[in-house]
């Protein structure tokens, strides 16, 4: 600090001179650092390294969508699978409520016919009593 209270301005300037000229030979470093064989090499090296990342990041996305796709059919063949075996089912017990209804009307009908078969006899039985009384 007491070197800043004693300079002039020449002592300034040069500073200053110095100073930029320090730089600029840091910024050529860096760029000659930066295009020297073997940091093009590792910028390949690391470039080579992304894209075989991104194939396996792809790969594994491919692959987590073919299991989804996977699932999804079976979960809708299952579904189908279901909704025929609802159908049959409900078919069986249609058809089984349609035999059973035709089965007591038939009952119906035949006891209906033996309740007029016994009716025509009481009636053929009175006017047999009537017709012997007479």
């Amino acid at each position: 600090m007491n070197r800043s209270k004693n300079t002039s301005f020449a002592d300034r300037l040069s500073d200053a001179a110095d100073a930029k000229k320090a730089q600029l030979e840091r910024a050529a470093q860096a760029r000659s650092a930066a295009e020297s064989p073997a940091a093009v090499a590792r910028l390949a090296e690391r470039e080579a390294i992304r894209v075989a990342r991104d194939a396996r990041v792809a790969e594994r996305l491919a692959a987590k969508l073919a299991k989804e796709a996977r699932e999804a059919a079976a979960v809708a063949a299952a579904k189908i699978t279901e909704a025929a075996a609802r159908e049959a089912s409900l078919r069986a017990e249609q058809e089984a409520r349609d035999l059973e209804f035709s089965e007591r009307i038939a009952r119906e009908a035949t006891l209906e016919a033996e309740r007029q078969a016994a009716r025509d006899a009481r009636y053929a039985a009175r006017k047999a009593n009537k017709r012997k009384g007479r």
